[in-house]
């Protein structure tokens, strides 16, 4: 068994802690090549990740950097520096820990780069432009560890891939490097353990006790959720009960628009005064920082927020989460509930509150779910190509490369093991040349390969240009917002189609406040105070859910059940309704029912595919109608359904639903739709293609949707084949339009469809009736309803049995 060394168990000891049985594995394993730690949060996985870092360099002091942590966040990372001082000035260790990040002063980054501290706390894109610099080989020179803190977090985007590039030319310049991976519980270890590999050198796994259950359930309130909407306005007087009843509050939010709502509902309900704050992405630094600051010291009673708080911060003494609205996903539920009690072998408390009657459904499938300790989660994919674009560009600016070394490095890579060569040259061929359709314009023109076989930069400056795009984070086209006035105090940010939509006057929710629009003054949202119109709502996107596969299929089970005691009475009242009237939906067939309402016949398909994917088979839905004279006038989606009227009813729903028709559907209807041009503007960006940064100066959302309009037009026209539309393609079918899971569907189903023809509608359609964003579809049958008006004009009229279409006979002449 490793001993700590005699200065760091003395703090301990001081302390009166013990070192917990996990982080004791970490030290007897530290020489471990790869090792990933499954721990609770709150569980000290952190400092089971620095403990054989701090014993090292305090055994054997030196210069240099020893050890990497790289965190998803700029705050946890500046969070960690001030916890890890805390036992290396107390036991006087011989430590120098630095962080960088964005918001570091560009002086201590030259700095860091000729002489690194003993331990550097950073970020992926951080890291990524570390390597670009010719100096990363004496930056990184003699580095032992690298720590992947939250890596369940990156795992699940393009930082993810983009980090595994990084390792993979820090392990090039630092070949002894270990490697240590720090998650909170996950559904699959073996797949987190995959990403972090280098090479074919197994990650060892280690998992922790997983300590006590949480204490978790549904909020009693007195009156009953709405049959639709996300505020859960309705739960304000319970919720605010709560928050007396506790120390701090966090209550998550899935989206910054509805946090902003109920921070603004709850504050006019807190008769009290009790210190509450809000925090989510959108809002001013200044002021995120401000709260953090308030809860680290407990002068706040509550936080509204988002995935903002999601991670491993220790935010004060936080004894109570409150998630509003359904969870979505079970596996970021536990991670939200861990902010609470967040300390080794102390239950968390957390409350769910669902938005509406369905919510509730769902609510108690997560219950279930954490109970079981099922968690869940999507496969992962192959390594995205945009990404590999953009390291290879990143390769380049840090000096001349060989071909065939950058490729073993690349394909060493977890998200890139299989690689192949003919993908890499692609790759690299358009990093040179732009591809066929753009090889003659000189900007695209960024490569070059010399006599001697090695690549290099056409033009060495353009290194300058390649690292002010570094990243994958794609931040939606926002405009900043602040009080009018010279000087006028930052608010944070919303949309620029928010922004374009208002007119003087108008007013809106940010930071909890209600402001009066007053006009845009170079490319800001200038605005005033307004404490009196109903605002409207900035539409800040941030991330927005979809129920997972797993969530839904139990959901679906619980349908299954005789009667449901653990559901509130009125809920299992409306299900009992739905399936006496009709049938409740079952696992492996696919619910549709059809019936006429308003003067229209309606059919609701019950997909349970998520939101992203229903959206999409309504559009491809209607599309079809259309086609075969259906005349479908709209729809409605949700996690769960999609809703559809039109003028005819559709008799026989099976040929609806073969996968390949939708999917060839679906490719006419991508080509020229703004959610693939969404998506070529992202892919594009983070291959380099386009850049958002030029000369220190960003591009606004416009000019950047401009340039990337026209290439997208072009590449269509001239070059479909194309690289990067082919890169456009593959993102869009897994990300905005989840087509998979629409494809898993049909085949699931086969032809098991249960069509249900009715009179009226149906308890379980009823909800979608109420909901917001229903698409107008354009077609056949605006052409019917207008003969049907013109018809029935001339009825009216009296004007029927006269021909208007005869053209009057010339009169005679004589």
């Amino acid at each position: 068994m490793t001993e700590l060394p005699k200065a760091l168990q003395e703090w301990f000891d001081g302390r009166g802690w013990s070192v917990h049985p996990h982080q004791r594995d970490m030290l007897d394993r530290s020489r471990a090549a790869q090792l990933l730690l499954i721990a609770p949060t709150g569980g000290g996985k952190t400092l089971a990740g620095f403990l054989p870092t701090l014993a090292e360099l305090t055994e054997a002091p030196r210069q240099g950097l020893h050890t990497l942590y790289i965190s998803p966040l700029k705050a946890l990372a500046a969070d960690i520096r001030r916890n890890l001082l805390i036992p290396i000035e107390e036991a006087g260790l011989p430590i120098r820990v630095e962080d960088r990040t964005g918001d570091t002063p560009s002086s201590r980054k030259r700095r860091q780069r000729a002489d690194p501290p003993n331990i550097l706390l950073t970020t992926p894109e951080s890291l990524a432009l570390l390597t670009s610099y010719e100096d990363a080989a004496r930056t990184f020179h003699g580095v032992e560890r690298v720590i992947i803190d939250e890596i369940h977090a990156l795992s699940e985007s393009k930082r993810g891939d983009q980090l595994m590039l990084a390792l993979a030319r820090l392990q090039t310049l630092a070949p002894d490097l270990r490697r240590v991976g720090l998650s909170a519980t996950v559904e699959d270890p073996q797949a987190i353990a995959r990403l972090m590999s280098h090479g074919e050198t197994p990650t060892e796994i280690l998992m922790a006790d997983p300590g006590p259950d949480p204490d978790i359930s549904m909020l009693q309130t007195d009156v009953a959720p709405p049959w639709s909407g996300g505020g859960a306005a309705y739960a304000i007087p319970a919720v605010l009960e709560q928050v007396k009843q506790h120390k701090t509050t966090l209550i998550f939010h899935n989206t910054r628009a509805q946090a902003e709502i109920f921070f603004h509902n709850l504050w006019l309900a807190n008769e009290d005064s009790l210190p509450i704050g809000i925090h989510h992405g959108s809002l001013d630094r200044g002021q995120r920082e401000k709260v953090e600051a308030a809860m680290v010291a407990g002068q706040l009673r509550a936080i509204v927020c988002t995935g903002s708080l999601d991670l491993g911060i220790d935010w004060g003494d936080v004894d109570l989460v409150i998630q509003v609205g359904a969870p979505k996903n079970v596996k970021r539920l536990v991670q939200r509930i861990g902010r609470a009690n967040h300390r080794y072998n102390a239950p968390s408390k957390a409350l769910l509150v669902p938005a509406n009657r369905f919510e509730i459904v769902e609510c108690v499938a997560a219950l279930e779910a954490v109970k079981a300790h099922d968690l869940d989660g999507e496969p992962r994919g192959p390594g995205p190509r945009d990404v590999l674009c953009q390291h290879i560009l990143i390769a380049a600016a840090s000096g001349p490369f060989d071909a065939d070394d950058l490729y073993a490095e690349m394909a060493a890579a977890g998200p890139y093991h299989g690689l192949t060569r003919d993908a890499f040259d692609a790759c690299l061929n358009f990093c040179a040349t732009g591809g066929y359709a753009l090889r003659a314009y000189d900007q695209w023109q960024r490569l070059k390969q010399r006599e001697d076989g090695m690549w290099q930069l056409r033009d060495p400056r353009s290194a300058v240009r390649i690292r002010q795009n570094v990243g994958t984070i794609q931040d939606t086209d926002t405009l900043k917002v602040r009080w009018r006035g010279r000087g006028g105090a930052p608010l944070g940010e919303i949309e620029e189609g928010f922004a374009a939509s208002l007119t003087k006057g108008d007013t809106f929710l940010i930071g909890g406040q209600i402001v009066r629009y007053e006009g845009l003054r170079e490319l800001t949202v200038e605005v005033s105070r307004d404490a009196h119109k109903k605002p409207k709502i900035a539409t800040f996107m941030g991330t927005k859910f979809a129920t997972s596969t797993q969530l839904s299929d139990r959901i679906l089970h619980l349908f299954q059940q005789k009667d449901w005691p653990q559901l509130p009475r009125h809920t299992a009242d409306w299900l009992r309704l739905q399936r006496d009237r009709s049938r409740l939906p079952q696992p492996g067939r696919l619910l549709v029912e059809s019936f006429p309402h308003d003067g229209r016949e309606q059919f609701v398909a019950y997909g349970f595919a998520g939101r992203n994917a229903m959206q999409t088979l309504g559009l491809l839905l209607t599309k079809r109608m259309e086609e075969m004279g259906l005349a479908p006038m709209g729809f409605v989606a949700t996690d769960y359904a999609v809703l559809i009227w039109g003028l005819d009813a559709v008799v026989d729903p099976r040929s609806l639903f073969d996968a390949e028709a939708l999917e060839d559907g679906l490719d006419g209807w991508l080509a020229g739709n703004a959610v693939m041009k969404r998506t070529f503007r992202a892919s594009a960006t983070i291959s380099g293609l386009i850049e958002r940064q030029l000369g220190g100066q960003r591009k606004t959302g416009r000019q950047a949707t401009m340039s990337s309009d026209i290439l997208y037009d072009t590449l269509l026209r001239y070059d479909p084949d194309h690289l990067l539309m082919q890169i456009t393609r593959e993102e869009a079918m897994r990300g905005l339009v989840d087509f998979s899971r629409i494809r898993d569907m049909c085949e699931r189903v086969g032809d098991r469809i249960d069509h249900v023809r009715l009179d009226r509608v149906t308890p379980l359609a009823a909800p979608l009736f109420l909901e917001p964003g229903r698409v107008p579809v354009k077609g056949t049958a605006e052409e019917r309803l207008l003969e049907e008006e013109v018809t029935r004009l001339l009825n009216e009229s009296g004007l029927a049995a006269v021909d208007l279409t005869a053209r009057p006979t010339p009169a005679s002449t004589g």
